[in-house]
């Protein structure tokens, strides 16, 4: 079953930008992703349509980040894609005749709307620069490591 990675690559893409001094180009930004063009266009012109980036045309054109990091969460990222779906399982069939179906349906609904409003909660407290700063981290990390095993 495929999964929907859109949010996941649009942090991705989103901490390139906010690494990167000046505008990135969709080429560029498709070569971190992995992915065609055409697909980060279409995606960052929905973060653009929700105020979160910005294009510039011409040759020094690309895609920049408009808010600061630390204003724009998860939910926020999630709400500007579409909110897709967040789990890949879901009810066998919406309206049942069978009252077996229509009571798993209750139990499976009520259990979904639970974790999902959990995990909504949980994105409005991640802010993008929470994650740009565990990014930072990570590198500084790996780069002390380094300079130790190269000494």
């Amino acid at each position: 079953m495929k999964h929907d990675s859109r949010l996941s690559s649009v942090l991705h893409a989103l901490l390139h930008m906010a690494e990167h001094d000046g505008p990135m180009t969709s080429e560029a930004l498709s070569q971190c992703l992995n992915t065609n063009p055409v697909v980060v266009r279409r995606t960052m012109g929905l973060l653009r349509k929700a105020g979160l980036v910005k294009s510039d045309r011409g040759h020094a054109g690309g895609w920049r980040i408009a808010v600061d990091l630390s204003t724009v969460t998860l939910r926020q990222l999630h709400e500007a894609l579409g909110e897709p779906a967040i789990f890949a399982v879901g009810n066998r069939n919406e309206r049942p005749e069978c009252l077996v179906e229509q009571s798993v349906n209750a139990a499976l609904d009520s259990a979904f709307a639970e974790a999902e409003a959990l995990l909504l909660t949980r994105f409005a407290d991640i802010t993008l620069a929470s994650l740009a700063a565990d990014f930072a981290q990570r590198y500084a990390t790996m780069r002390a490591r380094k300079d130790n095993h190269d000494a």
